[in-house]
């Protein structure tokens, strides 16, 4: 009976309408439909990744993989927090993540000096879509990584998610500038990105994630396949980086790796544990 009432307490939450309600929460057919189609889009969004580090010109999918990150973000959400909630903080992300882009490339701030080649397209203001689209779909991953290593404290889920998400950065410059998706005017001391990146990550991260919370009922509610994201996103990074990449970059496969397996680790962990 008292854990009956600790889960029931704890489903309340804090979000913009101080919890979740019966109308919000998904019905079974709905949660397993989310379900599903969230593993297929991960599933198809592993064999996108896959052909791209196969092929001479893995350009050609990046977009393809990057809708499908989104898509499956989205779904997971869904299944976790309810479609209303979960289209509001992937949509809040989106637009967090490319303000921040609009304003970078035309000031340098938060993240430094860099600038957009032409090879990713549609744009808006001189911001690929998908980029901002891909900080939807890692944004709402990495805060469920956090919730569920810290789902007791608000504080805890916002630090943990920021660093969880810059940890994610480890691998996405050093690949994008590879692809010669954009430029770095003052090159830096990793992989020619400098630290001011990372700062600025850091600090968009954590506007993204107090975002994030605060739009979700119950932060740590069934996160599980947006935890997998994370955790896949990963495990495939390590791979790409460490024996597919042309030539491979073992740095970047340690480094990446530590980084984003920590909160990959913590958040399996936890759940494991309950």
């Amino acid at each position: 009976m008292g854990q009956s009432q600790k889960v029931s307490s704890g489903r309340s939450g804090t979000g913009i309408a101080g919890g979740v309600t019966a109308r919000e929460r998904p019905s079974p057919g709905a949660l397993r439909l989310a379900n599903v189609l969230g593993t297929a889009l991960l599933l198809a969004m592993v064999a996108g990744q896959v052909a791209s580090g196969l092929q001479p010109r893995p350009i050609l999918l990046t977009s393809v993989v990057v809708l499908l990150l989104a898509a499956a973000a989205l779904a997971f959400g869904t299944a976790a927090h309810g479609f209303p909630r979960a289209a509001a903080a992937f949509g809040a992300t989106v637009l967090t993540g490319y303000a921040a882009e609009w304003i970078g490339i035309r000031t340098g701030l938060p993240f430094g000096d860099y600038g957009y080649t032409d090879v990713l397209w549609p744009r808006l203001g001189g911001v690929p879509v998908t980029v901002a689209l891909a900080w939807g779909g890692m944004g709402l991953a990495a805060h469920a990584a956090a919730a569920a290593a810290s789902p007791a404290s608000r504080a805890g889920r916002i630090v943990l998610g920021a660093l969880a998400l810059t940890a994610w950065d480890l691998f996405l410059d050093p690949q994008m500038i590879r692809l010669d998706l954009w430029v770095w005017h003052d090159p830096g001391p990793y992989r020619g990105i400098p630290i001011s990146n990372f700062v600025g990550w850091l600090v968009v991260s954590s506007l993204v994630m107090a975002l994030i919370d605060t739009v979700v009922a119950v932060p740590d509610a069934r996160g599980t396949g947006l935890v997998a994201i994370y955790t896949v996103m990963a495990v495939m990074e390590v791979i790409g980086f460490a024996a597919v990449f042309d030539p491979p970059d073992p740095l970047v496969a340690v480094v990446g790796g530590i980084g984003m397996g920590l909160f990959a680790i913590l958040a399996w962990r936890r759940r494991w544990r309950r």
